[in-house]
């Protein structure tokens, strides 16, 4: 089985998230309350279904310039998948559950988003 999302606009990068932290615990709870909220409705609107067993989740960053570096941008992916388990998607992030993440990136001045793919994992190979 697989799923996809398609997740509207840019995610705060962990330089942003750092900041955020730093000026006030509170700011940066906030920040990850709101982040992963987005990845969850999200999930919800496009109907993705529940996986069970363990899965593979591919991420396309389409960012609107090349400014930021690229692990600063992935770093969202922490959003992503909490979002997905808030909705109900996956049972859970960690590794018994999640055992592939795949990162690739674009450029779209006009809609920077980011599309979530996941899809089971043969156990057996």
């Amino acid at each position: 089985m697989r799923a996809c999302a398609v997740i509207e606009g840019r995610f705060p990068s962990l330089n942003d998230f750092i900041s955020a932290e730093r000026a006030n615990r509170h700011v940066g709870a906030k920040m990850k309350r709101r982040e992963t909220g987005r990845a969850r409705d999200a999930a919800v609107a496009a109907g993705m279904p529940r996986f069970v067993g363990p899965v593979s989740v591919r991420f396309l960053w389409v960012e609107r310039d090349r400014r930021r570096d690229l692990d600063n941008v992935a770093f969202a992916k922490k959003f992503v998948l909490d979002g997905l388990v808030e909705a109900g998607v996956l049972e859970d992030d960690g590794q018994r559950h999640v055992v592939a993440l795949q990162d690739t990136f674009e450029v779209d001045p006009a809609r920077p988003r980011v599309v979530v793919e996941v899809e089971d994992v043969d156990p057996l190979r």
